[in-house]
């Protein structure tokens, strides 16, 4: 029934979706971000901007609760080099969809900018020339979520896996995968992103194609990863940076 499919559409979502992969070079993915509450990770996110992150707008909570912290590798170690802000302002993209995690996106303005260095730059935003994505295309996907299918501790350290654009995606999931949403994944399972990787980049050719958003399960090959698919939002993105510059 519909009520069940979005029962297990939210929990796929909770689940917040890096299973086998594996620890990246630290500080290797420099645009890589730690939304933080109470000092712990829950949810991630990638700097397009030295002043603004993108993250999924179901990592939502009040701007004033959340740190970003940048240039991080292991979250239980203190390596001297992390950039921690603030955040001044939460933007949800206004037509959110919290029941379908249609347009599941939104933009959090840093109190100031990163101190952009060795470990620390934004990702390239895809423009109008760069080539679309394409089944069977690889991507990376990145964060410290867990590490295996049925844990719930995160990973302490950055991880990283490669996934396959899935172009079928509606075969998996009973038409609720909507022209905003690209899937990713392993045709064999056992490659996904899970639990704590919410919100956090998926790139492909060096360019930042998606926002791990939701799935069922985590590493399933029936169930791959569903992502924002940023491309649909470059000018909306660049609105809202350009008219948010107080």
């Amino acid at each position: 029934t519909i009520e069940v499919l979005e029962f297990l559409l939210l929990i796929g979502s909770l689940q917040q979706r890096i299973i086998g992969g594996q620890e990246v070079e630290p500080y290797s993915i420099k645009y890589q971000a730690s939304l933080q509450y109470n000092n712990q990770h829950y949810c991630g996110g990638t700097l397009i901007h030295p002043q603004w992150v993108v993250s999924a707008a179901h990592c939502w909570k009040p701007n004033y609760v959340i740190k970003v912290v940048l240039s991080e590798h292991d979250l239980f170690k203190k390596e001297g080099v992390e950039q921690v802000f603030n955040v001044s302002k939460t933007i949800v993209y206004y037509l959110y969809n919290y029941r379908t995690f249609d347009n599941d996106l939104m933009l959090l303005k840093l109190e100031k900018p990163a101190n952009l260095n060795s470990n620390v730059q934004p990702v390239k935003l895809p423009g109008p020339d760069t080539p679309p994505t394409y089944g069977g295309m690889f991507c990376a996907v990145s964060g410290w979520g867990v590490t295996q299918v049925y844990s719930y501790s995160l990973s302490p350290v950055l991880r990283a896996v490669d996934v396959q654009i899935i172009s079928n995606c509606q075969y998996y999931y009973f038409y609720r995968i909507t022209d905003n949403m690209v899937c990713a994944g392993s045709p064999m399972g056992g490659k996904d992103s899970c639990q704590g990787d919410s919100g956090g980049p998926l790139v492909c050719n060096g360019y930042f194609e998606g926002i791990v958003s939701w799935g069922i399960g985590c590493a399933n090959p029936y169930f791959p990863g569903v992502y924002t698919k940023v491309r649909n939002y470059i000018r909306w993105i660049n609105w809202i940076i350009d008219t948010n510059r107080d």
